[in-house]
């Protein structure tokens, strides 16, 4: 068992997908699994079940997640403690952000940071939004850019970098959905709306749907992720309330294909900012990433 070992372990016991986790940590599916085949090996124990179509922790694996968590935490404090000589921090660092903050928000932070700490490797992965919380408070990710819920977790740190109105999008071609949000009072309870799973972005609009009265909303889909919204819209399969930065940010031919009504009554915007597990700003690399953020604007609730 070695350091290399853990983190794919810890990956994998995240994603639950060989494919995702293989790809991610740059090698072969068929050589991810012999190297969990040998953890297991040199633990005794079974860590996950899997099958043809799904991946799950075992009892033993759940256990031995807080195990390879604690001893990688370990392993980086002792490197930096190592390493105290250099005047350059070393060493990875592991973000979460949505794909659209990956080109309107982090470029600017990580420039900053990486002038600062140029030794230091960044670990991106890209996903929905609504999950960078739990990712943080998992250790999935040391850092995230997430939107603020009502209410986050007591153990969460919360830095805000911004706010993100939303706008209603609807298909640019013209058709059913076209005329009726064109009405001057649409019947929203008869219009398809694309929601996402959960998040503040469906705070917001569940508190929309209750100023305007929709108690059944008509739902085409919910989804996983804004940047799918947007497209979905496109596709003229229905109306989404979504972050404007995911439109601005959206491919020009997928922007061609949506239409923006005229602005609805007011939606409330929501707070985005950078996420971090409050004890573990004691950690050098951690540290030095929240240092950099606007420390006037911290929230820890």
């Amino acid at each position: 068992m070695d350091i290399r070992d853990l983190k794919l372990f810890l990956h994998l016991a995240d994603s639950c997908h060989f494919g995702r986790t293989a790809n991610a940590m740059h090698i072969s599916p068929s050589t991810l699994s012999r190297q969990i085949q040998r953890l297991e090996e040199s633990f005794g124990h079974l860590l996950f079940m899997r099958d043809n179509r799904t991946v799950r922790l075992t009892e033993a694996g759940k256990q031995f997640t807080q195990f390879a968590q604690q001893t990688l935490l370990q392993y980086q404090q002792l490197s930096h403690s190592l390493n105290q000589q250099s005047a350059l921090l070393t060493g990875e660092l592991h973000l979460f952000c949505s794909v659209t903050a990956a080109y309107s928000h982090l470029p600017k932070i990580l420039d900053t940071f990486r002038l600062a700490n140029p030794l230091i490797e960044i670990k991106l992965t890209t996903g929905d939004a609504a999950d960078a919380v739990n990712k943080v408070a998992r250790r999935a990710a040391d850092l995230a850019i997430a939107g603020k819920s009502e209410k986050l977790p007591d153990n969460i740190l919360f830095n805000k970098l911004g706010e993100i109105p939303l706008v209603l999008i609807a298909p640019s071609l013209a058709g059913t959905i076209r005329q009726q949000v064109s009405q001057p009072q649409p019947n929203w309870q008869q219009i398809p709306f694309i929601l996402p799973v959960h998040g503040p972005s469906r705070q917001r609009i569940e508190l929309w749907f209750q100023q305007h009265a929709i108690i059944n909303p008509l739902i085409y889909a919910t989804v996983s992720g804004h940047e799918a919204i947007v497209s979905m819209v496109a596709l003229g399969c229905g109306i989404a309330l979504i972050p404007k930065v995911v439109v601005d940010n959206s491919p020009e031919s997928v922007r061609n294909r949506i239409w923006q009504p005229d602005p609805i009554s007011r939606v409330e915007p929501f707070d985005l900012g950078v996420c971090v597990l409050n004890k573990r700003l004691n950690e050098p690399l951690i540290r030095a990433f929240w240092q950099l953020l606007p420390a006037a604007n911290m929230l820890s609730q």
